[in-house]
């Protein structure tokens, strides 16, 4: 596969996840972050960090915009509800393990 394609092809497969994250706005970061080390943010900071290795600026908070598709303050208003003390504890346990490894 000759690069232009792989790009190509790496870039419709991160818009189709953002939306099928999108599509699935009750999938709360606290969960992403137990099942997965990673959430919305993370991308959002990855997404910036990716911008700046090409000589692109996209802030944090522009980054979380193209990622959540709306501004944060507007996704935790509309789709994030308080963590349970249930998520705490997994997001504690996955977190002290991680520490220790």
């Amino acid at each position: 596969m000759n690069k232009d394609n792989q790009t190509k092809i790496e870039a419709a497969v991160f818009r189709r996840f953002l939306k099928h994250l999108d599509d699935n706005k009750d999938v709360q970061n606290i969960d992403l972050m137990i099942l997965a080390d990673f959430c919305r943010n993370c991308l959002s900071k990855w997404y910036s960090a990716a911008a700046a290795e090409v000589g692109e600026q996209v802030d944090y908070d522009a980054a979380r915009e193209i990622v959540y598709g709306m501004t944060y303050d507007e996704w935790k208003e509309n789709h994030q509800s308080k963590a349970t003390p249930e998520q705490m504890q997994a997001f504690e346990v996955k977190r002290l393990a991680k520490e220790n490894t």
